[in-house]
């Protein structure tokens, strides 16, 4: 007995290193990824990086006059996660998402417009002002809903990616969720059966460390969550969240691999949220999170680094980043004027939509 518990103390030691080292080295994008991807492509996960960041700075900005009053859980510090995956998907293929749905509803091409609709409770709004900025939903660009629920998109992708493998098409699903889903039940049922069926399926987790205000070390015994796949027999990677290029080659492999029939992958994206768990404030200045680290983070911003990347391999100029700059500024305007203008829902929808008339 003795002498098993020595070799259990050893064995978990052992864990813990290799844990430790591969947590430490996520897989960074190489000169070779830079120079495969073509240049068109690069303006555009630009695009898409910058477009995120200006929408939802655009929501900080109007949020003190009180006219928009759904919660709203922003994404600033992990817009290349959603640029690099899903600039491979097709407008068939499906994403799910969380509360934290705005990056990927606008890389997946959702209208603008139509979403500040919604957080303003607007009819126009995509979900007909009656869902607000948690559950957003756009079924002609692949998106059947986002959910506040954690984890609770992951198991509605995976009945997604059954339908799309029954139906014998190359439709791909994408769920993407955050380390806190790690800790519930239906993450790890529904990894376990798109394994056994070899589903047309991504788990994406953005693993930005925090589940509201608890520390991943406070909930898991260790921070590498791409380790999981092994134990459900699928491709585990963990790459930098922050860097655009890292993402798309990963997320690349996993799309392709899916499509083609080779079933499911876990990609895990690290990266860090600005803001607090809701709403336009930073937590940091509530204590919530370390100072030290959340300046150390700010560094790593996605949006610089994808622009300095593009002007160090003259692929854009300062003056072509100053014209997006200035067109996706005047996209912002348009949007939260089409959101205040539009009309309020009459009493009378409130029970329309509720149930299935097919």
């Amino acid at each position: 007995m003795v002498k098993n518990k020595k070799l259990i103390k050893t064995a978990v030691k052992k864990s813990v290193r290799l844990v430790r080292t591969q947590a430490d080295s996520p897989r960074r994008a190489t000169k070779k990824g830079i120079n495969s991807i073509p240049a068109k492509t690069l303006k555009e996960l630009y695009e898409t990086i910058l477009r995120i960041r200006r929408f939802e700075e655009k929501i900080i900005e109007v949020y003190p006059a009180q006219d928009m009053k759904t919660p709203v859980h922003l994404c600033i510090g992990e817009e290349a996660i959603a640029a690099g995956v899903c600039i491979h998907l097709r407008k068939d293929d499906y994403i799910f998402s969380t509360h934290r749905s705005h990056g990927h509803s606008i890389a997946k091409g959702s209208d603008m417009k139509r979403m500040m609709a919604e957080f303003y409770g607007r009819k126009t709004g995509c979900s007909k002002g009656k869902g607000g900025s948690m559950h957003l939903c756009d079924p002609e660009n692949g998106i059947l809903g986002s959910t506040a629920i954690v984890g609770g998109g992951i198991p509605i992708a995976v009945g997604a990616a059954l339908a799309s493998f029954m139906k014998g098409t190359d439709i791909v699903s994408v769920a993407f969720f955050g380390d806190g889903a790690m800790d519930e039940g239906t993450f790890h049922e529904s990894m376990n059966f798109a394994s056994l069926k070899k589903l047309p399926i991504i788990f994406l987790c953005e693993n930005n460390f925090y589940a509201t205000n608890s520390p991943q070390s406070a909930r898991q015994p260790h921070d590498n969550i791409a380790m999981r796949a092994a134990g459900y027999g699928m491709p585990g990677v963990q790459v930098d969240g922050n860097d655009v290029v890292a993402v798309y080659e990963a997320a690349k492999e996993a799309v392709d691999r899916a499509r083609a029939g080779g079933g499911p992958s876990l990609v895990e994206c690290r990266t860090y949220r600005w803001k607090g768990h809701v709403g336009p404030d930073c937590d940091v200045e509530k204590g919530c999170r370390p100072r030290d680290e959340h300046e150390i983070w700010l560094k790593k911003c996605p949006v610089e680094r994808t622009r300095k990347l593009l002007l160090e391999n003259k692929i854009m100029s300062e003056k072509e980043m100053k014209k997006l700059l200035d067109k996706i500024n005047k996209e912002m305007d348009e949007a939260v004027e089409f959101g205040r203008s539009s009309p309020f829902p009459d009493a009378s929808e409130l029970f329309e939509d509720v149930y299935y008339k097919g």
